[in-house]
Protein backbone atom coordinates (compact mmCIF):
# COMPACT_ATOMS: atom_id res chain seq x y z
CA UNK A 1 0.00 0.00 0.00
CA UNK A 2 2.95 2.67 0.88
CA UNK A 3 4.24 1.70 -2.75
CA UNK A 4 0.91 2.30 -4.41
CA UNK A 5 0.75 6.14 -2.50
CA UNK A 6 4.07 7.00 -3.65
CA UNK A 7 3.61 5.58 -7.51
CA UNK A 8 0.32 7.63 -6.87
CA UNK A 9 2.45 10.66 -5.87
CA UNK A 10 5.20 10.50 -8.35
CA UNK A 11 2.59 10.35 -10.95
CA UNK A 12 0.93 13.06 -10.37
CA UNK A 13 4.21 15.54 -8.86
CA UNK A 14 5.61 14.05 -12.43
CA UNK A 15 3.00 15.10 -14.41
CA UNK A 16 2.87 18.78 -12.94
CA UNK A 17 6.54 19.21 -13.41
CA UNK A 18 6.67 18.06 -16.92
CA UNK A 19 3.51 20.23 -18.05
CA UNK A 20 4.63 23.50 -16.35
CA UNK A 21 8.22 23.12 -17.66
CA UNK A 22 7.81 21.15 -20.96
CA UNK A 23 4.14 20.93 -22.02
CA UNK A 24 2.78 24.16 -21.57
CA UNK A 25 5.74 25.68 -24.17
CA UNK A 26 5.13 23.38 -26.46
CA UNK A 27 0.86 24.19 -26.52
CA UNK A 28 1.57 27.88 -26.14
CA UNK A 29 4.25 28.49 -27.64
CA UNK A 30 3.86 32.31 -28.42
CA UNK A 31 1.90 32.88 -25.22
CA UNK A 32 3.57 34.60 -22.07
CA UNK A 33 3.38 32.56 -18.82
CA UNK A 34 0.54 34.18 -16.84
CA UNK A 35 0.66 33.04 -13.04
CA UNK A 36 -3.15 33.29 -12.80
CA UNK A 37 -5.13 29.80 -12.89
CA UNK A 38 -5.51 28.74 -16.69
CA UNK A 39 -8.41 26.52 -17.93
CA UNK A 40 -5.31 24.15 -18.90
CA UNK A 41 -3.59 23.74 -15.98
CA UNK A 42 -7.47 22.72 -14.38
CA UNK A 43 -7.78 19.82 -17.27
CA UNK A 44 -3.87 19.06 -16.61
CA UNK A 45 -4.33 18.58 -13.10
CA UNK A 46 -7.26 16.77 -13.30
CA UNK A 47 -5.97 14.02 -16.07
CA UNK A 48 -3.07 13.68 -13.92
CA UNK A 49 -4.87 12.96 -10.77
CA UNK A 50 -7.41 11.17 -12.61
CA UNK A 51 -4.51 8.81 -14.21
CA UNK A 52 -2.69 8.77 -10.75
CA UNK A 53 -5.55 6.93 -9.12
CA UNK A 54 -6.74 5.05 -11.77
CA UNK A 55 -3.45 3.30 -11.46
CA UNK A 56 -3.43 2.72 -7.97
CA UNK A 57 -7.16 1.42 -8.43
CA UNK A 58 -6.02 -1.27 -10.54
CA UNK A 59 -2.47 -1.98 -9.07
CA UNK A 60 -4.84 -1.99 -5.49
CA UNK A 61 -7.41 -3.85 -6.56
CA UNK A 62 -5.11 -6.96 -8.09
CA UNK A 63 -3.37 -6.80 -4.83
CA UNK A 64 -6.30 -6.82 -2.80
CA UNK A 65 -6.82 -10.27 -5.02
CA UNK A 66 -3.91 -11.56 -3.83
CA UNK A 67 -4.34 -10.57 -0.01
CA UNK A 68 -8.10 -12.22 -0.08
CA UNK A 69 -7.78 -15.54 -2.17
CA UNK A 70 -5.59 -16.71 0.37
CA UNK A 71 -8.00 -15.64 3.25
CA UNK A 72 -10.69 -17.28 0.90
CA UNK A 73 -9.41 -20.25 1.46
CA UNK A 74 -8.13 -20.20 4.79
CA UNK A 75 -11.74 -19.51 5.46
CA UNK A 76 -13.47 -21.87 3.22
CA UNK A 77 -11.11 -24.60 5.27
CA UNK A 78 -11.89 -23.54 8.50
CA UNK A 79 -15.32 -23.82 8.15
CA UNK A 80 -15.02 -27.47 6.67
CA UNK A 81 -13.06 -28.05 9.47
CA UNK A 82 -16.28 -26.68 12.06
CA UNK A 83 -18.15 -29.05 10.52
CA UNK A 84 -16.02 -31.71 11.67
CA UNK A 85 -13.95 -32.75 8.88
CA UNK A 86 -9.98 -32.35 9.44
CA UNK A 87 -8.98 -33.58 6.19
CA UNK A 88 -9.39 -30.22 4.80
CA UNK A 89 -6.63 -27.91 3.85
CA UNK A 90 -6.00 -24.45 2.47
CA UNK A 91 -4.81 -23.61 -1.28
CA UNK A 92 -1.86 -21.22 -1.54
CA UNK A 93 -2.71 -19.26 -4.72
CA UNK A 94 0.10 -18.53 -7.03
CA UNK A 95 2.13 -15.05 -6.82
CA UNK A 96 1.17 -14.62 -3.35
CA UNK A 97 2.24 -12.40 -0.94
CA UNK A 98 4.85 -13.93 1.66
CA UNK A 99 2.76 -13.49 4.81
CA UNK A 100 -0.15 -15.45 2.98
CA UNK A 101 2.37 -18.34 2.51
CA UNK A 102 2.96 -18.40 5.61
CA UNK A 103 -0.72 -17.83 7.15
CA UNK A 104 -1.66 -20.89 4.75
CA UNK A 105 1.23 -22.94 6.21
CA UNK A 106 0.68 -21.91 9.73
CA UNK A 107 -3.10 -23.17 9.09
CA UNK A 108 -2.51 -26.48 7.53
CA UNK A 109 0.11 -27.48 9.88
CA UNK A 110 -2.87 -27.05 12.65
CA UNK A 111 -5.24 -28.72 11.10
CA UNK A 112 -3.11 -31.39 10.56
CA UNK A 113 -2.05 -31.55 14.39
CA UNK A 114 -6.38 -31.50 14.86
CA UNK A 115 -6.88 -34.26 12.49
CA UNK A 116 -3.85 -36.24 14.30
CA UNK A 117 -5.38 -35.47 17.45
CA UNK A 118 -8.46 -36.28 16.38
CA UNK A 119 -7.27 -39.42 14.99
CA UNK A 120 -5.38 -40.34 18.10
CA UNK A 121 -8.61 -40.13 20.44
CA UNK A 122 -10.20 -42.01 18.26
CA UNK A 123 -8.02 -44.98 18.38
CA UNK A 124 -7.15 -43.83 22.17
CA UNK A 125 -10.66 -44.38 22.76
CA UNK A 126 -11.60 -47.96 21.50
CA UNK A 127 -7.82 -48.79 22.85
CA UNK A 128 -9.06 -47.66 26.36
CA UNK A 129 -12.28 -49.98 25.97
CA UNK A 130 -10.10 -52.58 24.73
CA UNK A 131 -7.50 -52.49 27.86
CA UNK A 132 -10.28 -52.59 30.71
CA UNK A 133 -12.43 -55.15 28.81
CA UNK A 134 -10.22 -58.09 29.65
CA UNK A 135 -9.35 -57.47 33.52
CA UNK A 136 -12.91 -56.86 33.74
CA UNK A 137 -13.97 -59.62 31.83
CA UNK A 138 -11.70 -61.90 34.01
CA UNK A 139 -12.72 -60.31 37.28
CA UNK A 140 -16.45 -60.60 36.16
CA UNK A 141 -15.64 -64.01 35.36
CA UNK A 142 -14.14 -65.21 38.64
CA UNK A 143 -16.35 -63.23 40.59
CA UNK A 144 -19.68 -64.63 39.05
CA UNK A 145 -17.72 -68.45 39.28
CA UNK A 146 -17.69 -67.66 43.14
CA UNK A 147 -21.10 -66.78 43.37
CA UNK A 148 -22.33 -69.93 41.76
CA UNK A 149 -20.06 -72.43 43.41
CA UNK A 150 -18.03 -72.81 39.88
CA UNK A 151 -15.11 -71.50 42.48
CA UNK A 152 -13.75 -72.47 45.60
CA UNK A 153 -12.51 -69.70 47.42
CA UNK A 154 -8.75 -69.72 48.08
CA UNK A 155 -6.14 -67.33 49.10
CA UNK A 156 -4.89 -68.33 45.76
CA UNK A 157 -7.68 -66.93 43.83
CA UNK A 158 -8.31 -63.98 45.62
CA UNK A 159 -4.51 -63.39 44.86
CA UNK A 160 -5.26 -63.35 40.97
CA UNK A 161 -8.21 -61.15 41.38
CA UNK A 162 -6.58 -58.52 43.36
CA UNK A 163 -3.22 -58.73 40.77
CA UNK A 164 -6.20 -57.94 38.06
CA UNK A 165 -7.52 -54.83 39.80
CA UNK A 166 -3.93 -53.53 40.01
CA UNK A 167 -3.65 -54.03 36.48
CA UNK A 168 -6.74 -52.06 36.52
CA UNK A 169 -5.28 -49.51 39.11
CA UNK A 170 -2.16 -49.19 36.83
CA UNK A 171 -3.36 -48.21 33.69
CA UNK A 172 -5.92 -45.52 35.05
CA UNK A 173 -3.36 -44.23 36.76
CA UNK A 174 -0.74 -44.25 33.54
CA UNK A 175 -3.78 -42.70 31.84
CA UNK A 176 -4.45 -39.78 34.56
CA UNK A 177 -0.08 -38.71 33.82
CA UNK A 178 -0.71 -38.57 30.24
CA UNK A 179 -3.78 -36.38 30.72
CA UNK A 180 -2.06 -34.41 33.35
CA UNK A 181 1.13 -33.53 30.84
CA UNK A 182 -1.24 -32.91 28.08
CA UNK A 183 -3.18 -30.28 29.90
CA UNK A 184 0.08 -28.75 31.46
CA UNK A 185 -0.57 -29.93 34.98
CA UNK A 186 1.54 -32.66 35.74
CA UNK A 187 2.84 -31.55 39.61
CA UNK A 188 6.74 -32.01 39.89
CA UNK A 189 8.51 -31.34 42.92
CA UNK A 190 11.74 -30.49 41.91
CA UNK A 191 15.01 -31.69 44.05
CA UNK A 192 19.13 -31.88 43.84
CA UNK A 193 19.70 -35.61 42.51
CA UNK A 194 22.50 -37.29 40.58
CA UNK A 195 20.59 -39.09 37.69
CA UNK A 196 23.97 -41.85 37.97
CA UNK A 197 22.35 -42.70 41.69
CA UNK A 198 18.92 -43.19 40.54
CA UNK A 199 19.46 -44.76 37.26
CA UNK A 200 21.12 -47.77 39.45
CA UNK A 201 19.05 -47.51 42.12
CA UNK A 202 16.29 -48.45 39.24
CA UNK A 203 18.77 -51.25 37.88
CA UNK A 204 19.13 -52.74 41.84
CA UNK A 205 15.04 -52.39 41.81
CA UNK A 206 14.71 -54.42 38.71
CA UNK A 207 17.34 -56.96 39.11
CA UNK A 208 15.26 -60.03 39.61
CA UNK A 209 12.91 -59.43 37.07
CA UNK A 210 15.71 -58.31 34.49
CA UNK A 211 17.71 -61.67 35.48
CA UNK A 212 14.68 -63.98 34.92
CA UNK A 213 14.12 -62.79 31.36
CA UNK A 214 17.66 -63.12 31.06
CA UNK A 215 19.09 -59.93 30.47
CA UNK A 216 22.72 -58.86 31.04
CA UNK A 217 22.84 -55.25 32.65
CA UNK A 218 25.94 -53.22 32.21
CA UNK A 219 26.58 -49.81 33.78
CA UNK A 220 28.22 -47.30 32.15
CA UNK A 221 27.44 -44.24 34.99
CA UNK A 222 28.62 -41.06 35.26
CA UNK A 223 27.60 -38.08 37.37
CA UNK A 224 25.05 -36.12 36.20
CA UNK A 225 23.95 -33.92 38.44
CA UNK A 226 20.63 -31.54 38.06
CA UNK A 227 17.30 -30.42 39.65
CA UNK A 228 14.29 -32.99 38.73
CA UNK A 229 11.43 -34.26 40.62
CA UNK A 230 12.64 -37.89 41.56
CA UNK A 231 9.75 -39.90 41.59
CA UNK A 232 8.84 -39.27 38.32
CA UNK A 233 12.27 -39.81 37.32
CA UNK A 234 12.56 -43.04 38.89
CA UNK A 235 8.99 -43.98 36.75
CA UNK A 236 10.43 -43.08 33.62
CA UNK A 237 13.80 -45.02 33.82
CA UNK A 238 11.66 -48.30 35.67
CA UNK A 239 9.69 -48.08 32.57
CA UNK A 240 12.57 -47.94 29.92
CA UNK A 241 14.16 -50.89 31.54
CA UNK A 242 10.88 -52.79 32.38
CA UNK A 243 10.49 -52.18 28.29
CA UNK A 244 13.69 -54.27 27.99
CA UNK A 245 12.39 -57.24 30.28
CA UNK A 246 9.27 -57.33 28.34
CA UNK A 247 10.81 -56.91 24.50
CA UNK A 248 14.34 -57.96 24.66
CA UNK A 249 14.72 -60.92 26.72
CA UNK A 250 17.77 -62.95 26.59
CA UNK A 251 19.80 -59.66 25.59
CA UNK A 252 22.66 -57.42 27.14
CA UNK A 253 20.76 -53.57 28.23
CA UNK A 254 23.86 -51.19 28.48
CA UNK A 255 22.61 -47.99 30.77
CA UNK A 256 24.47 -44.71 30.92
CA UNK A 257 24.48 -41.48 31.96
CA UNK A 258 26.30 -38.57 31.55
CA UNK A 259 26.39 -35.03 31.54
CA UNK A 260 27.39 -31.63 29.75
CA UNK A 261 27.24 -27.77 29.65
CA UNK A 262 23.28 -27.53 29.43
CA UNK A 263 22.09 -31.24 29.71
CA UNK A 264 22.48 -34.56 31.71
CA UNK A 265 21.48 -37.78 29.61
CA UNK A 266 20.53 -41.28 30.27
CA UNK A 267 20.51 -43.96 27.69
CA UNK A 268 19.32 -47.56 27.76
CA UNK A 269 20.35 -49.79 24.81
CA UNK A 270 19.69 -53.11 24.27
CA UNK A 271 20.68 -55.97 21.87
CA UNK A 272 16.61 -57.32 21.33
CA UNK A 273 15.04 -57.18 18.35
CA UNK A 274 14.78 -53.62 18.59
CA UNK A 275 11.78 -51.76 16.02
CA UNK A 276 11.80 -51.04 12.35
CA UNK A 277 12.18 -47.52 11.47
CA UNK A 278 8.55 -46.91 10.36
CA UNK A 279 7.59 -48.26 13.98
CA UNK A 280 10.28 -46.39 15.88
CA UNK A 281 7.78 -43.30 14.32
CA UNK A 282 5.14 -44.47 16.25
CA UNK A 283 6.68 -45.57 19.52
CA UNK A 284 5.01 -42.88 21.35
CA UNK A 285 2.16 -42.99 20.43
CA UNK A 286 -0.75 -44.28 23.55
CA UNK A 287 -1.25 -47.94 23.56
CA UNK A 288 0.82 -48.51 20.34
CA UNK A 289 2.92 -51.55 20.45
CA UNK A 290 4.88 -53.31 18.11
CA UNK A 291 3.05 -56.13 16.01
CA UNK A 292 5.54 -59.18 17.42
CA UNK A 293 4.50 -57.71 20.79
CA UNK A 294 0.77 -57.71 20.85
CA UNK A 295 0.73 -61.56 20.82
CA UNK A 296 3.15 -61.72 23.87
CA UNK A 297 1.28 -62.58 26.94
CA UNK A 298 3.88 -60.30 28.82
CA UNK A 299 2.81 -57.37 26.43
CA UNK A 300 2.74 -54.28 28.29
CA UNK A 301 -0.26 -51.54 27.88
CA UNK A 302 1.56 -49.71 25.11
CA UNK A 303 1.56 -46.58 27.16
CA UNK A 304 5.23 -47.05 28.55
CA UNK A 305 7.24 -44.82 25.95
CA UNK A 306 4.07 -41.90 26.25
CA UNK A 307 4.78 -41.48 29.59
CA UNK A 308 8.54 -41.78 29.62
CA UNK A 309 8.14 -38.45 27.04
CA UNK A 310 5.62 -36.92 28.75
CA UNK A 311 7.35 -36.64 32.04
CA UNK A 312 10.85 -35.59 30.26
CA UNK A 313 8.79 -32.49 28.16
CA UNK A 314 7.12 -31.97 31.63
CA UNK A 315 10.66 -31.18 32.73
CA UNK A 316 11.58 -29.17 29.58
CA UNK A 317 13.47 -32.26 28.40
CA UNK A 318 12.98 -34.78 25.47
CA UNK A 319 12.90 -38.43 25.04
CA UNK A 320 14.86 -39.63 21.61
CA UNK A 321 15.16 -42.97 19.98
CA UNK A 322 18.24 -43.32 18.47
CA UNK A 323 19.26 -44.80 15.71
CA UNK A 324 21.03 -48.36 15.81
CA UNK A 325 23.81 -50.40 13.78
CA UNK A 326 21.67 -53.60 13.24
CA UNK A 327 19.59 -55.45 16.11
CA UNK A 328 18.81 -53.86 19.31
CA UNK A 329 16.52 -50.84 20.68
CA UNK A 330 18.27 -47.79 22.10
CA UNK A 331 16.66 -44.44 23.81
CA UNK A 332 17.82 -41.65 25.17
CA UNK A 333 16.36 -39.48 27.67
CA UNK A 334 17.80 -35.53 27.99
CA UNK A 335 17.13 -33.13 30.97
CA UNK A 336 18.39 -29.55 30.76
CA UNK A 337 20.77 -29.26 33.75
CA UNK A 338 18.87 -26.87 36.23
CA UNK A 339 21.42 -23.76 37.42
CA UNK A 340 20.99 -24.53 41.00
CA UNK A 341 22.79 -27.62 40.25
CA UNK A 342 25.26 -26.61 38.60
CA UNK A 343 29.06 -26.92 40.65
Amino acid sequence: MVLLTLLAFVVVYGGLVAYFFFIYDWLYPEGEYDSAWQIGDTVTLGLLLGIGILTASILGWRLARYVTEPLKSVASAARTIARGDFSARAVLPRRSFGEAGELVADFNLMAERLERAETELKYSNSAIAHELRTPLTILRGRLQGLLDGAFQPSPQLYLRLIAHVDDLGGIVEELRTLALSNAGQLDLQYSRLDLASDVAAAADSMEDELSIAGSLVVRRLNPAVTLADKPRLRQAIVALLDNCRRYAPNSTVYIETWQDRNYVYFRCTDTGPGLADDNQNRAFERFWRADDSRNRVSGGSGLGLPIVKAIMQAHGGDAVILPTEGRGFSIELQLPRREEARD
